[in-house]
């Protein structure tokens, strides 16, 4: 199933007023992150994130796509149903399953998503609802209501995707107005189907609303914490210089009179993060996987090894936590292609760069990495539980 989810980032948040220089609520920092960063996490494994924006909160949403792959970013309409029909529209026509939530609830949690889709696969719909707890009463005349009778509507709504576009589209064509996306899908004949929300899945809507998110976002990364069991390794490992090869490290190819000794490409810093890995993980080393008395290693790019071992850590129910690396050479000057690594170990362990520390450093000409001899890696690297990510 192809999945995505579409966060509504794009209205204007007049009951809560403006925050700190002019900040929309959703990209205002509470206890350390913003709504729309949280959202962006809850939602990090659909296949595509389209971000409905306004003028105000589309650079914060620019920012977070440097994160994020899948990540696409959308200008929001006059309205929350013009808002809607922007985002279902700039989805690929494939797309199976689609998430529409209010970035205002930013306490969603994965379970929650993983109910309403799952809804949505079986019977079309999966709309998160409460059912009311309080007594509710008539404003104007103070008789009760039965709330035996009444739900409280939450987001995610999600939709099987091409039932929701249309749907949508004939309510624009038969100028219906809709205060949530459940009604649109019942303009067009839908049955809704509900699965069980979440009290903390609370909207950001008043000033008043922020200590309680704080108090809420506090308690949950207490609760995180308790069970976040990171797990530290430690790589190094040195070449030697020979002429006439090719001076590879973090798969770039970097001018140089000299390469590096090695039954693969020798890429140096590569090897040192794949020990630190395998290390935290206790699987051993690259030797034990990768040997060099195997033809199949000969010359081979240590970034596809790389991408191997992270393999290996998925298989054990851990993702990369962190990586940094220093790079012991007199010379050549490394400073111009550190970035460049990063890319390319980012990429080969499918997480962001900003994870990933490579630096350079001499060992101001004494031992032989001084004498120009060989070119040594330390690193350390963590990793966490896949649950905790």
């Amino acid at each position: 199933m192809k999945t995505a989810a579409l966060i509504l980032a794009a209205g204007s948040g007049s009951r809560m007023g403006t925050v700190g220089n002019g900040q929309n609520k959703t990209t205002m920092t509470i206890a350390g992150k913003t709504p729309l960063e949280l959202c962006a996490e809850a939602f990090s494994d659909a296949d595509i994130i389209a971000v409905i924006v306004s003028d105000n909160t589309r650079q914060a949403a620019e920012r977070l796509k440097a994160r994020y792959s899948n990540i696409r970013v959308t200008t929001g309409g006059k309205t929350r149903q013009e808002s809607v029909m922007r985002g279902l529209e700039c989805l690929d026509e494939d797309t199976d399953i689609v998430h529409i939530h209010d970035c205002a609830r930013c306490l969603v949690s994965r379970e929650l998503i993983k109910r309403a889709a799952e809804a949505a696969m079986c019977f079309g719909s999966g709309i998160a609802a409460l059912k009311c707890r309080d007594t509710v009463r008539n404003e104007q005349t103070g008789e009760p209501i039965d709330r035996n009778a009444l739900i409280m509507a939450q987001t995610p709504q999600t939709f099987d995707y091409k039932k929701i576009l249309s749907a949508y589209g004939l309510a624009f064509e038969k100028g219906y107005a809709a205060t949530d996306d459940c009604a649109v899908y019942m303009l067009a004949g839908g049955t809704p189907h509900y699965v069980e929300g979440e009290l903390i899945n609370q909207k950001l809507t008043y000033s008043g609303d922020i200590p309680l998110f704080e108090r809420l976002l506090g308690e949950r990364r207490d609760t995180e914490m308790e069970t976040f069991k990171m797990r530290i390794g430690y790589g190094e490992d040195t070449h030697a210089f020979e002429k006439g090869r090719r001076l590879i490290l973090g798969g770039v190819d970097i001018p140089y009179e000299m390469g590096l000794l090695g039954h693969s490409d020798a890429d140096v810093l590569v090897h040192s993060i794949m020990d630190a890995l395998l290390g935290a993980a206790a699987k051993g080393d690259i030797g034990r996987h990768f040997p060099d008395s195997d033809a199949a290693y000969k010359g081979i790019c240590s970034l596809s090894l790389l991408e191997r071992v992270n393999g290996i850590l998925k298989e054990e129910g851990f993702a990369v936590g962190n990586i940094d690396a220093t790079v012991v050479a007199q010379s050549p000057k490394l400073a111009p292609y550190t970035e460049l690594m990063r890319e390319n170990i980012a990429a080969a362990l499918e997480t962001d760069k900003g994870n990933i520390s490579v630096k350079a450093t001499t060992s101001e000409g004494m031992n032989d990495e001084g004498r120009k001899m060989c070119i040594t890696v330390r690193c350390v690297a963590s990793i966490v539980p896949t649950a905790s990510r």
